[in-house]
């Protein structure tokens, strides 16, 4: 699977396709509609039917995140756009967003947010050093 690694330009995915593509992004192979279906039912406590999920797929392909290719009388989904790739431009676009584009404002809104083990600390004190 050929997964485009240039400047994502595409609209942004709603929360409900992120789900979608992550079930695809875990897989190695194209997938068929039932088996994203059932994954993410499965995965994510969902109950979606075909239809719901056919219609996060059409979305993605429209955005440029998917492709599909016929098998028979079966579709198949592939990634177009890598995880990593995706999930870079995201967190530029929450530091740009709510760290009015400083990393650090956006770690410090964080860090008064959200309650950290000393070992995630320890994990990003260690990640910090590691940059210099």
């Amino acid at each position: 699977m050929e997964q485009n690694t240039q400047c994502i330009t595409q609209d942004a995915l709603s929360e409900c396709e992120v789900l979608v593509m992550k079930v695809i992004w875990q897989n190695s192979e194209a997938m068929s509609i039932q088996e994203i279906t059932s994954r993410i039912n499965q995965r994510y406590g969902k109950d979606w039917k075909v239809q719901t999920v056919s219609t996060f797929l059409s979305r993605a392909v429209k955005k440029g995140y998917l492709e599909m290719r016929r098998k028979g009388r079966t579709f198949y989904y592939y990634p177009t756009v890598a995880q990593e790739e995706y999930g870079r431009r995201e967190i530029i676009k929450c530091v740009d967003n709510w760290g009015d584009g400083k990393i650090c404002n956006l770690i410090a809104s964080f860090a008064k947010t959200r309650t950290m083990s000393e070992k995630e600390k320890e994990l990003i004190r260690g990640m910090l050093d590691g940059m210099d």
